[in-house]
């Protein structure tokens, strides 16, 4: 089974296609892919059989986003929690996943045509050494496509994104590339998993399931939560169209909560940097007698020491990524 599904959509789905296009559509998309083991046991077959239509079921839904213009999506394959399940499913997971990663580089051909980016977002290290050397593989050799992005959650949980992305900053302030005072909302955001992707505009949850299971707790504050009773192996076209209809009609609320934060966060900024400039003046024992004109341009030096800072850092901790995937490539 290819990871992007050859095959158009009917006529009745291209019409309806067309018609929510003319509407807001979203960027990125998000799916808890739920219910593979439910529909397992409903079709009375192994669970492995129910992840592997539940991998089948993904390659055709990438493709009816792609119709709809949607150009990433982020799914949820395997949770850390995950591990904890019983030896037998957890090895034929794995063994799912050798056999879709190493499909995935047997299609580079495929992913090239159509541009596919492929990405995984984890916590690598926790898998075996031969799925790590295939994720590197397939990662380096789809970095530079950029018409459609797939982000793969392999080994992972959000907390632990989030506890990953705080080390990386610590790790930039013991390495003198970063102050104390650098550290926000924007450089944390930056040192996730999912630092290349927008926010997901629609989380989508199947099996009926209202959580999310640790998945994307801090991109998906202001996205559309979209909860669904259909298993995932028995998703179809509909129930998309269907997510993204809740998306438009949410939109301007979506948007608005959007904006809020976003000059929330650049107010939060300002006062950071306000606050480098009052300690610049304290150093230099002129608060008092300082002019409008000096703060200015203290502000100014600050912020583009900052932003200079936090690039460079940046730079570093992608370097650092890199390395580790190239390291990985070079022991395979």
């Amino acid at each position: 089974m290819s990871w992007i599904k050859e095959g158009e959509l009917s006529m009745l789905e291209r019409f309806c296609a067309s018609v929510i296009k003319a509407g807001p559509m979203p960027k990125h998309i998000a799916f808890i892919m739920d219910g593979n083991r439910r529909y397992a046991q409903k079709h009375k077959v192994k669970k492995i059989e129910g992840h592997s239509q539940g991998f089948a079921k993904l390659a055709q839904t990438l493709q009816w986003c792609l119709s709809l213009g949607i150009r990433e999506v982020t799914v949820y394959a395997f949770s850390i929690e995950n591990f904890k399940r019983s030896k037998e499913e957890v090895e034929g997971l794995m063994d799912l996943a050798r056999q879709k990663f190493t499909r995935l580089l047997e299609e580079q051909e495929n992913l090239e045509r159509h541009g596919v980016c492929v990405r995984i977002v984890g916590d690598v290290p926790l898998l075996p050494k031969d799925i790590q050397q295939l994720i590197a593989k397939v990662v380096l050799a789809t970095r530079h496509y950029n018409s459609c992005f797939l982000n793969i959650g392999f080994a992972y949980t959000s907390r632990q994104e989030i506890s990953n992305a705080v080390k990386e900053v610590a790790w930039g302030v013991e390495e003198g590339l970063l102050q104390p005072s650098d550290v926000s909302e924007f450089l944390i955001d930056k040192c996730l998993y999912t630092c290349k992707s927008p926010h997901p505009d629609i989380l989508i949850r199947t099996s009926g399931e209202v959580r999310l299971s640790d998945f994307m707790l801090w991109q998906t504050s202001h996205a559309c939560l979209v909860f669904q009773t259909v298993l995932w192996p028995e998703y179809s076209f509909w129930n998309l169209w269907e997510a993204v209809l809740q998306f438009q009609m949410n939109y301007n609320a979506l948007q608005k909560a959007r904006d809020l934060y976003m000059e929330e966060r650049k107010w939060q900024q300002m006062e950071s940097d306000k606050a480098c400039v009052l300690e610049k003046l304290k150093e230099e024992g002129s608060i008092s007698s300082a002019d409008a004109q000096r703060r200015r341009t203290l502000l100014q030096e600050c912020r583009a020491k900052r932003e200079e800072r936090t690039q460079n850092f940046l730079q570093a901790l992608e370097n650092k990524r890199m390395d580790f995937l190239q390291s990985l490539m070079a022991s395979a």
